[in-house]
């Protein structure tokens, strides 16, 4: 637990011990300043005769507790956000014994200096209780000055308005920020594998908008359990920090909580492993629902188990890499809260879920086959699938660049109708956070009828990237549908000799290729499809209504025991059948 600061001189143990009680105090995220806390300090207050304060995060966290002089208190300069022109996230409220709430000339220079979320001054009286209160507030209309609100009743203030000005102030910065600092932020990279793995590194920093100054790596064949890199370069690291003006070290390894802390009280800058950059990649690109709820929940499962490394990192709580997404604010709440936010989040994605597999039922009954475009992140599946289907989603030159899955139909060359899905890229040390909270968007790849994994075919480490992919759709599950190979940027490779055995070269800027692939879609699709004998008994003749509707029926027979259909399908759509109640006779084949 924290300790309690400034002049405690005198105070007896017991009393500094009760006093620590309020870093565990609640406080609601529209509340102020709760009166029961208020009531606290101000009883201290006027049994010490001196000035209490306490520092209180946007967060609704206790932060500090400061005992000053009669007159006075020493505010320490506490920030939690990393720009300049943010407000610190932290209010301060502090006691006057023996007078009134009235602000002192420093305490307005304090909001000034440390870009308080706001001061407010509560007047005591002998008997510890509170009198006035007044409160102040960068004003960002006028640089330089405040704006000052009075509460005649210290016991009544009011929360709602004064924490609704906060959050004005605050955008109008935020809104301001970009013109302001124009600079990202500089990152150093270190890594303990490979000079391949830091350049993909590099290109995550970039993608999530730091600038690389430099890299480090040191070979080991094992993290070092204290710092990753071991003491020795990780105290060299410092100096390079220093040196370059490094705003942020990113690990490509996976840090324990322990390694993060260790690194932060050496590094003194922020510190951020490779999944911690992957999720703040895809909170940054999460635009659907259900991918906000997805990243949130492996921003907290993430960070839960990284609650031992809060040094420095309390920074995450303002802008930055590392800082963004919807699970932000809940980055330094208690392991509790993070349980009960999760459980919150799943049941939200449960309900996700059910639509989806509504949405998926009803395919399998109206016989749409599903082809899902797969592949390494930035390997061009976008691309394709704008190509393929006209719809104009995002594409960039940059990782992840899809985050939410998106579907439409297209028409195969010989007249069927397939949906046509581009998925989430994978990535080398695909954060298991991510795959498990993205588990009913990436099984659109697992249940797909055919799976079209699309590779970079310029890249040199191609072949590396297509055995990624091939593990992630192991872990999947994604083992039993057709898989068709398509290199992609046929327009900037030449012929190589060891590419991959079958695959198609295709270009989805320029086209070539799209139609073969195509046709090779369509004849996998017809591999799968057979003739089938289906009984459908007289008590599920609604059943036959939804398969006439479906399509693919070539004959039926009416018998005693219901009606025995002869319909062209695939093994996935006779299964669904069977399960509302019809009954296999055979197939084709027997």
């Amino acid at each position: 637990m924290p300790d309690i600061h400034g002049n405690t001189e005198g105070v007896r143990k017991s009393m500094l011990a009760e006093m620590k009680e309020m870093f565990d105090f609640p406080v609601a995220a529209d509340q102020f300043m709760p009166q029961e806390l208020l009531s606290r300090i101000c009883g201290y207050s006027a049994f010490l005769n001196r000035e209490v304060a306490v520092y209180l995060t946007r967060y609704g966290e206790v932060v500090d507790v400061i005992i000053g002089k009669a007159d006075s208190v020493n505010l320490p300069d506490l920030r939690l956000r990393r720009s300049e022109r943010r407000l610190s996230m932290v209010r301060c409220i502090h006691t006057h014994p023996g007078g009134s709430g009235t602000l002192s000339d420093v305490d307005v220079s304090a909001v000034l200096s440390m870009r308080f979320d706001a001061m407010c001054a509560v007047g005591v009286d002998d008997g510890g209780k509170s009198t006035d209160a007044e409160c102040a507030f960068l004003d960002p209309d006028h640089p330089g000055e405040v704006a000052r609100l009075r509460a005649p009743n210290a016991n009544r203030l009011p929360d709602e308005q004064w924490m609704a000005r906060i959050a004005d102030i605050d955008q109008h910065f935020v809104a301001e920020e970009p013109k302001a600092a124009g600079t990202a932020e500089k990152a150093i990279l270190v890594g303990i594998e490979s000079e391949d793995s830091l350049s993909e590194l590099a290109q995550l920093a970039r993608t999530a908008g730091a600038q690389c100054v430099a890299t480090v790596l040191q070979k080991r064949s094992k993290p070092d359990s204290a710092t990753c890199i071991g003491m020795g370069k990780a105290e060299e690291l410092s100096l390079k920090a220093q040196a370059m003006q490094a705003d942020l070290v990113i690990f490509d390894e996976e840090l324990t909580g322990v390694m993060q802390k260790n690194l932060e009280e050496i590094l003194r800058v922020k510190v951020l492993d490779r999944t911690a950059l992957i999720l703040d990649i895809f909170a940054a690109r999460a635009n659907t629902r259900e991918g906000k709820l997805q990243v949130e929940m492996a921003q907290l499962k993430y960070r839960s188990q990284h609650l031992l490394g809060q040094g420095l990192v309390l920074s995450r709580l303002a802008g930055g890499i590392g800082t963004r997404g919807p699970g932000e604010s809940k980055l330094e709440v208690s392991r509790r809260r993070i349980r009960e936010r999760l459980n919150d989040l799943e049941q939200q994605l449960l309900s996700v879920e059910k639509q989806r597999a509504l949405r998926r039922q009803d395919r399998e009954k109206r016989q749409t086959p599903v082809v899902a475009l797969v592949g390494y992140t930035n390997a061009g599946k976008s691309t394709l699938f704008n190509h393929m289907t006209g719809a104009g989603v995002y594409v960039k030159d940059e990782l992840f660049a899809t985050l939410d899955s998106v579907s439409r139909p297209i028409t195969l060359p010989h007249g069927g109708e397939v949906l046509l899905v581009d998925t989430v890229g994978f990535i080398r040390k695909l954060p298991h956070e991510l795959v498990k909270a993205f588990r009913a968007t990436l099984e659109e790849a697992a249940l797909a009828n055919v799976v079209v994994i699309v590779s970079d075919g310029a890249s040199p480490d191609m072949h590396k990237q297509h055995a990624t992919v091939l593990e992630v759709l192991e872990s999947l599950g994604a083992t039993d549908a057709p898989r068709i190979d398509a290199l992609n940027k046929s327009d900037r490779f030449a012929e190589q000799p060891d590419t991959l055995p079958g695959a198609l070269r295709i270009s989805a800027l320029t086209g070539e290729g799209v139609t073969a692939l195509l046709h090779a879609v369509e004849t996998a699709l017809n591999e799968g499809v057979k003739t089938w004998r289906l009984l459908i008994p007289y008590a599920s003749y609604g059943l036959l209504d939804k398969l006439h509707r479906a399509g693919g029926i070539h004959g039926q027979e009416h018998r005693e025991d219901g009606v025995l259909l002869t319909i062209r399908a695939d093994e996935r759509f006779v299964k669904s059948a069977c399960k509302e109640g019809a009954t296999l006779m055979g197939d084709e084949n027997s």
